[in-house]
């Protein structure tokens, strides 16, 4: 008999007082309002070590919600996503508190430049121990855009063309910058590094220019793990080439299911194993020792789900302003600039016409994704059977009431998952990359496109000139 597959889980979180559920920092027992204390980051990465979970995933938004009613007033006065602080300088400290917990960051590509990211995201892997992962997203603010002096975004595809020219250029300076072996530490000869092993990379694209040196040696993972959420049909092609985890939302199993699928046989089609990726798909889980506590808890966090800031939210990720929407018309499906297959989701591919006033609910239809509530066992089967009916690998953890949800689920659910076989009891060793992949070691494998940019000992690997052109790394 076949070992089941064992599910694996991310505390899903935000540098911010609210992540997905809009006025729950306000609940009484919430601590969220501490999220700018590093205090508050050592203890959910601590409880979350203390669950197994494989990491800790901070989402990220560069810009304010604007989109609702034309302004960011009812986003700043729910604490929408705002204000927020910089995700990355969170994992040092909680890195240093923990042993094997990965760290799964979001950051904007289309407000950084590569050579300066390689070196930021190099540092982070160094600090970890080989534990950290890159969210990759592109942004769909305007308001971030804007405050960048961009004026505007770039257009959903674009987006992603340009995406594709940052991932060539970082490939490039991870991978074949610095051959193994090039860093001696030679107290002896006076020699930390060898100069022939170190390669200048010349990266000329149609977005992005480099020619440096990656400034750092190679960190434990080189490249970082890479995670992407993109599922709109141009997303999903990006994701299938380049990403290592996907997390995908969807209120049914059919959509959830049709979009790992799709991706899965995307992956295959771009030279890559089907199970190359791991899919995550987000799940709010209020869990109590009995099925009439875990209804009780739902009906109390229910009263401080803030439904203008909730609408504010699910406009800013749709693009679509629902302050003037009808609270009891179906939500309409329009061609906007923002989260394409979050609009997709709920008109397009639901099976029932969803109100805008039920989208505002800590309900099924307000989470877009599985919705669970019940007892420790409810919640298990609950979590088996998505994951087996579409395929899944595992769940990122919506953030509710901070810590009490996190530390039910560890406490009860993990468990209750233990006991059935499909949840570790001890950490894998290594890197996030291995724990994620046991058996493939710490860097991308070799069907990955970011492999072929990898140095080899005496010969570094020649750079594709995305303009065209050949322009192999010259030695220093």
């Amino acid at each position: 008999m076949s070992r089941p597959r064992q599910l694996r889980f991310n505390a899903f979180n935000m540098a911010a007082p609210s992540h997905t559920w809009a006025g729950l920092w306000a609940h009484p027992r919430d601590t969220a309002a501490d999220y700018n204390t590093l205090d508050y980051w050592v203890k959910l990465a601590q409880t979350a070590e203390r669950g197994l979970l494989d990491g800790i995933f901070i989402a990220d938004v560069f810009g304010i919600y604007d989109v609702y009613g034309g302004g960011p007033e009812t986003a700043l006065r729910t604490a929408a996503q705002a204000p927020q602080i910089d995700p990355t300088l969170l994992v040092p400290s909680m890195a240093a508190a923990t042993r094997h917990i990965g760290f799964g960051v979001t950051a904007n590509l289309t407000n950084e430049h590569p050579y300066l990211f390689a070196r930021r995201f190099a540092t982070l892997d160094h600090l970890t121990g080989g534990r950290v992962g890159w969210n990759i997203v592109t942004g769909y603010l305007e308001s971030g855009a804007k405050g960048m002096g961009h004026g505007q975004n770039r257009a959903h595809d674009l987006r992603y063309e340009a995406a594709e020219d940052f991932l060539a250029a970082l490939y490039k300076l991870w991978e074949a910058s610095w051959e193994e072996g090039a860093v001696r530490r030679d107290r002896a000869a006076g020699i930390f590094t060898d100069p022939s092993k170190v390669h200048r990379i010349v990266h000329d694209g149609p977005y992005y220019q480099v020619d440096g040196i990656q400034l750092t040696e190679p960190s434990p993972q080189r490249t970082p793990v890479l995670y992407q959420a993109g599922t709109s049909g141009r997303g999903r092609l990006f994701a299938a080439r380049h990403a290592e985890a996907i997390f995908l939302n969807g209120q049914t199993v059919p959509i959830l299911g049709e979009a790992v699928r799709g991706i899965r046989e995307a992956a295959v089609a771009a030279g890559r194993d089907a199970y190359d990726i791991r899919m995550f798909a987000g799940a709010t889980v209020i869990v109590a020792p009995t099925r009439a506590e875990a209804q009780d808890l739902l009906a109390d966090y229910a009263r401080h789900v803030d439904t203008a800031g909730q609408l504010a939210l699910l406009s800013g990720w749709t693009g679509v302003d629902l302050s003037q929407a009808d609270p009891d018309e179906a939500i309409a499906y329009v061609k906007s600039n923002a989260m394409q297959s979050a609009l997709e989701n709920l008109t397009l591919r639901s099976t029932v016409p969803l109100k805008v006033r039920d989208l505002a609910t800590l309900s099924a239809t307000g989470a877009r994704a599985p919705f669970l509530v019940g007892s420790p066992s409810e919640v298990a089967d609950g979590l088996v059977a998505w994951a087996r009916e579409a395929d899944l690998d595992g769940f990122n953890l919506n953030r509710l009431v901070s810590p009490e949800t996190l530390e039910a689920f560890v406490d009860l659910v993990v468990p209750e998952l233990q006991d059935r076989g499909v949840y570790k009891t001890a950490y894998e060793e290594g890197t996030l990359r291995e724990k994620l992949f046991p058996g493939r070691g710490p860097f991308l494998a070799d069907t990955h496109p970011g492999a072929a940019f990898r140095a080899r000992a005496g010969a570094p690997a020649c750079t594709e000139r995305v303009s065209g052109g050949r322009s192999c790394p010259q030695n220093v």
